[in-house]
């Protein structure tokens, strides 16, 4: 069994003070190289359309990281509005555990009908795997892309982490030899960044299961724990990993658009009963979001953007902790500087707002891979179950996105790794089998 224990953590929801201004020329945004083009009329009402929403509320839920910016954007400037649904409610969670429960409950119950969350998420739930029974979920759009970082204490500093996490191992054994346990953090057992850190450090040939030992803790909470020597290292996305630097508590090792171009991130997902009860409205709040994205992806935008985002209701952060990365400009803090990062977050740009089915596969896959999963799941069942690429189509073409930018395919095709492996999503189980360490 994985040493990751499954916490569970006290929610604390709080509700977003509704937004008031509207949106300009977010359907027909500047015509830049990472943003859309201006293509056809704007969007219909939804009342014009005959697409009014079944209900005007949902209950959205967030953790505080850049990557939620979509989210808190489509609320502050009013496209959840502009598309029928005026009382759509975005509601900070403590953790990615608070957010399973509360979703697990739903807003019936007192708790959140869809969420920011980690993509592997949706998949754990509908299997019933992190929740007391199954909870179906849908995925209608990818959020971002990249984003995220590996971060190291500065007490190992003199190790110079990069991609090549093989320096660790002397640290490890020395540290096993004096009774001593090196620890990592990740955000969610199962999650994006359990899933890299187990990479990343198997590609070094360490056993995330044996050689370290692995913990959980809450992104908000990575920098107040990195401080007093809860961890040596860990895996989220921003603010937190910039934070480090700015702090003086540690580097970056790696930036994991580096360990993977392009990876997906975080997903808008659903329950699958909303959707099912609300089909109109579920397409409503994607065409939001998606509004979001392509406002959020021009560059125009991204000062605004970090100073709304930082906000106090939102992630409560100095906005100059989001801006430098965001931009693309990383500065490792160990001497590392690169500026205008082709592998930086994207919202928009390259296909990031599009839910591949081939990525949502290689997370399902290497869920198998550590045991999350059992190893006979039908992962294309499971994947057309849970991914909802068609409703992000819909909500797409409603939107006067131009053609080519929607993908023709489910499938970004074979996807390779920092170290040489590749993934076919065709084939995951060749994946599999040529994995040295895995749990299987």
């Amino acid at each position: 069994m994985s040493k990751l224990s499954r916490r569970r953590f006290i929610f604390t929801a709080g509700a977003t003070a509704v937004g008031t201004a509207i949106l300009h020329g977010c359907a027909t945004p500047n015509n830049t190289a990472t943003s859309p083009s201006p293509a056809g009329s704007p969007a219909a009402s939804p009342a014009a359309s005959g697409e009014t929403p079944e209900v005007t509320t949902a209950k959205l839920g967030f953790i505080a990281l850049t990557d939620a910016a979509p989210l808190i954007i489509a609320k502050e400037k009013g496209l959840f509005a502009k598309h029928g649904m005026p009382d759509v409610q975005v509601m900070k969670q403590a953790s990615w555990a608070a957010t399973r429960d509360n979703l697990e409950l739903g807003s019936a119950g007192n708790g959140i009908d869809g969420s920011h969350i980690l993509s592997p998420m949706p998949y754990l739930m509908t299997l019933g795997k992190i929740t007391k029974q199954p909870v179906p979920m849908y995925i209608l759009a990818r959020l971002n892309t990249n984003g995220q970082a590996i971060s190291i204490s500065k007490s190992h500093a003199d190790l110079k982490l990069d991609l090549d996490s093989s320096k660790l191992k002397e640290t490890l054994t020395k540290a096993k030899s004096a009774g001593k346990e090196m620890k990592a953090a990740v955000t969610f057992p199962g999650g994006n960044h359990d899933l890299f850190m187990r990479y990343w450090l198997s590609a070094g040939g360490i056993d995330p299961n044996n050689d370290i030992s692995l913990i959980v803790v809450p992104p908000p909470q990575m920098v107040a724990n990195m401080k007093v020597g809860t961890m040596d290292a860990f895996c989220v996305g921003e603010p937190w990993n910039a934070q480090i630097v700015s702090k003086g508590l540690g580097y970056t090792a790696l930036i994991t658009g580096e360990f993977w171009k392009d990876h997906p991130e975080k997903a808008f997902a659903l329950r699958a009963d909303w959707v099912d009860k609300n089909p109109k409205a579920a397409k409503a709040l994607t065409m939001a979001v998606l509004e979001a994205q392509q406002w959020c992806n021009d560059p125009a935008n991204v000062k605004e953007m970090c100073e709304i985002i930082s906000g106090r209701e939102w992630l409560k952060i100095d906005p100059a902790d989001i801006l430098g990365r965001m931009q693309g400009n990383i500065d490792f803090g160990d001497g590392r500087k690169i500026e205008n990062s082709p592998v930086a977050m994207k919202f928009w740009a390259d296909n990031a707002s599009y839910p591949y089915k081939s990525h949502d596969t290689w997370f399902v896959t290497e869920d198998i891979r550590w045991g999350y999963i059992p190893a006979d799941t039908d992962i294309k069942a499971l994947v057309d179950k849970v991914n909802r690429e068609d409703i992000w189509r819909e909500a797409a073409k409603a939107l006067n996105v131009p053609a080519d930018q929607i993908p023709t395919s489910t499938s970004r095709g074979v996807e390779t790794f920092f170290d040489g492996v590749k993934f076919d999503p065709e084939n995951p189980q060749a994946y599999l089998d040529s994995l040295k360490i895995k749990k299987i």
